[in-house]
């Protein structure tokens, strides 16, 4: 058994049950471990604290899989937590039916690097760690015999893999490759998903109870939606009743499959002008007209991966809402964004509160978004609450 050792006073997250130890946090190592590879974690004084998989390229140097000191890291294990990951997903109160969620959400399942979404007959799986690659293949077996599916796709084609010291790599696990699209369903909404080049694992799964906000907001309102993608918003706002919608990415890929969901969802088309443009630049164009909106949806990529990049972020951020604030009408809605894990709630609050009081607005948070259940956030690791989203009214 390869032990870790960690300095003086550095104990209380761990002892905290944090899942993550940095490597400034390390005072040594009694033996070689190989990367992936499970350790015992003990105090400066001895005390066993825990059981965790060991990188040896990341500054998060391990990611821990149990405080158990009797608990074997092995196949038992990781069924259990992938049974108890799949067990939660079913307890949930349904938001509607829908063939498409989130089944193991890394730490917040006691899986650190480990993410699976399910659409439909389809598993599209995420190795983002050391631990959770070395355990690839078990994991990919137990995913089989736990879910029932057998058509397991790779997607670990992400930045963070190569913190990690790993390669990306996308393809075949288990079963059939999956089509170019796969029909979703959520309440009354169809959607086509990009498996395998889509954002992500190919939809945002983890916007499925604010789509139905914007549904309910969007009656009789004109809507801009930006970054769009492939149509999430701009399909529920327009079920919803919108009396008019602008959407606005800047991939042509996605503006083409957010149209073929229109079209499923028996929306005519004319419905929706759809523009392909930079964002920022969007946005300066309808302010530079005068172009006014009721209801404005900004849903942006991750400006901050890491909190090295907050500043650098905080300032897309500012921009975007500025714009966005000076295109709403009085009384209209801004419904905001922000994924970046560098960037917390308060902070983001205080971005969108410069941002109209640079705009010259005076506005109230009517309500604080989130992801939805399926991507649970652990008590222990409060990182895992990435999405965060305000429903900002400006005054009339």
């Amino acid at each position: 058994m390869i032990q870790l050792r960690l300095k003086a006073g550095r104990e209380k997250s761990v002892t905290r049950r944090h899942p993550w130890v940095f490597a400034s946090a390390v005072a040594g190592l009694d033996g070689t471990p190989e990367d992936g590879e499970t350790v015992a974690v003990f105090s400066s004084s001895g005390e066993f604290l825990a059981w965790g998989a060991i990188s040896l390229h990341s500054q998060i140097r391990l990611r821990l899989w149990s405080w158990d000191p009797s608990v074997e890291i092995d196949e038992g294990f990781f069924r259990s937590r992938i049974q108890q990951a799949l067990a939660f997903r079913s307890s949930l109160p349904p938001s509607g039916m829908s063939n498409a969620s989130r089944l193991v959400y890394a730490e917040s399942d006691g899986l650190p690097g480990l993410i699976v979404d399910r659409y439909g007959d389809f598993l599209v799986v995420q190795f983002l760690s050391s631990g959770a690659e070395r355990w690839c293949e078990v994991l990919v077996s137990l995913l089989v015999e736990c879910s029932g599916i057998s058509n397991l796709y790779e997607r670990s084609d992400v930045d963070v893999r190569r913190l990690e010291g790993l390669a990306e790599r996308t393809g075949v696990l288990r079963g059939s490759a999956p089509p170019e699209r796969i029909l979703i369903h959520e309440n009354e909404l169809q959607f086509w998903v990009d498996p395998v080049q889509g954002h992500k694992t190919g939809f945002y799964l983890d916007q499925r109870r604010n789509r139905e906000l914007i549904s309910r907001l969007a009656e009789g309102r004109n809507v801009l939606d930006c970054f769009c993608y492939t149509g999430g918003f701009t399909v529920a706002a327009l079920k919803g009743g919108a009396h008019s919608l602008v959407a606005v990415d800047s991939s042509a890929s996605a503006l083409s499959l957010a149209a073929q969901n229109l079209e499923l969802n028996h929306i005519p088309p004319e419905s929706c002008r759809f523009i392909e443009r930079d964002v920022f630049q969007a946005l300066r164009e309808f302010r530079d007209r005068g172009d006014k909106f009721e209801l404005l949806v900004l849903d942006p990529p991750k400006f901050a991966p890491t909190v090295s990049q907050v500043q650098r972020a905080a300032r897309g951020y500012k921009d975007i809402n500025l714009l966005a604030f000076k295109l709403l009408n009085p009384g209209g809605v801004l419904v905001t964004f922000s994924c970046s894990g560098g960037v917390d709630l308060a902070l983001f609050q205080s971005i969108v509160a410069g941002a109209a009081l640079d705009a010259g607005v005076q506005a109230h948070i009517t309500e604080i978004l989130s992801q939805s259940a399926d991507h649970p956030v652990a008590l222990n690791f409060p990182e895992a609450a990435y999405l965060k989203g305000l429903v900002v009214r400006v005054a009339d």
